[in-house]
């Protein structure tokens, strides 16, 4: 299908969706209403490209048959300038809608679940798990999504062993899928004497958060556990079973939440989680199906892969998926992270296009 013909096709998509979008029936089902909504807004975005884009070639039209036509050199010289600038509008406008067109991971839109856990380096991997934290605290707090403590687990010397967050916000897990995998770090930890470099690693999962809609937990496949939290909570800690530890039967998952006084929060916080994790399971199952097919630079399929490696002595961050090396570490930690998420979301898009022209 060619450019003008996919344009035809999203512009009778875009009248189709305005129609769906005045249904009462369908305004009254708010999931289905926020669906059709973003549905809508991507095939908005690619009409008003396409329109600019067939406007430009009309333009073009008009311009070579003035200078096939014309004989006064005043203006067959406009129309030949015409010409240039026309023919760099329609590149621009086409590489926009290339880009447009490329399909859309349907779970980019939701929340996230970030867990962490402290990987090979005993201490210092539970210290290096802190740090990671903290960095994803600080760039949600820039790019405007709100962080929702789940569990955790202190490490002895500080950090933590593991730690799960809520991360809430529009395109809070297409932002952050990119960083599940294993990052490693190199540094001179506080409680090395001899000066030494160690080097540890923790764990990065991210999931997107799913709803009851998408994932139906049957309430006899679930066994609940309760007992003393042993975390932050005032006078509550150690004292009443408010935390909560699900474990789904069918899959052995185990989830753990104690960071609510209330055990009812707890319970709801906990099945959130495991509801997120059954739902990227199926997402991972579905992946897999496809690995074959698609071999993904940076694909979050394997956890266990060696994706980031942050070298402190260099001030050094490397991301291995797309040999990208920059020595602004410091700025990093502290949650500038966007310039590498941006990277990794380009080489994505760079992939689904050559798919679409390839495929």
């Amino acid at each position: 299908m060619n450019l003008e013909a996919r344009i035809a096709h999203f512009q009778e998509k875009k009248e189709e969706l305005e129609t769906q979008l005045s249904d009462p029936q369908i305004a009254a089902d708010v999931k289905a209403f926020v669906a059709l909504q973003r549905a809508y807004g991507e095939t908005e975005a690619i009409c008003k490209e396409g329109a600019l884009w067939k406007e430009a070639k009309q333009h073009m039209e008009s311009a070579k048959a003035l200078l096939r036509e014309e004989k006064d050199e005043d203006l067959r010289t406009l129309a030949k300038e015409e010409i240039e600038q026309l023919e760099q509008t329609i590149e621009t406008q086409e590489e926009k809608l290339r880009l447009l067109l490329v399909p859309k991971d349907p779970e980019d839109h939701r929340n996230a679940v970030l867990e962490i856990r402290g990987g090979t380096g005993g201490d210092e991997a539970a210290i290096f798990a802190g740090d990671l934290l903290r960095m994803y605290e600080r760039f949600c707090e820039n790019e405007g999504f709100k962080v929702v403590h789940v569990d955790a687990t202190p490490g002895t010397s500080g950090g933590y062993k593991e730690v799960i967050v809520n991360i809430e916000g529009n395109m809070a897990y297409g932002t952050l899928k990119f960083e599940s995998g294993v990052h490693r770090v190199q540094r001179v930890p506080a409680t090395e004497t001899q000066g030494r470099i160690h080097t540890s690693a923790a764990t990065v999962v991210v999931l997107p958060e799913a709803d009851e809609v998408d994932v139906h937990i049957d309430a006899k496949d679930i066994r609940k556990d309760t007992f003393c939290s042993s975390g932050a909570g005032g006078q509550s800690v150690n004292t009443t079973y408010s935390a909560v530890r699900l474990t789904h039967l069918p899959t052995g998952l185990v989830v753990s939440c104690q960071d609510e006084r209330s055990q009812l929060r707890n319970f709801d916080k906990a099945m959130q989680v495991l509801r997120s994790r059954l739902f990227e399971k199926a997402l991972r199952e579905k992946q897999a199906e496809l690995s074959g097919k698609r071999k993904s630079m940076v694909s979050t399929g394997d956890r266990s892969a060696k994706i980031r490696t942050y070298n402190f002595p260099q001030s050094r961050l490397t991301d291995h998926r797309i040999h990208l090396s920059v020595y602004n570490l410091p700025e990093i930690m502290n949650g500038h992270l966007m310039p590498i998420i941006k990277a990794l979301q380009t080489t994505e898009q760079a992939e689904k296009l050559q798919e679409e022209l390839h495929g």
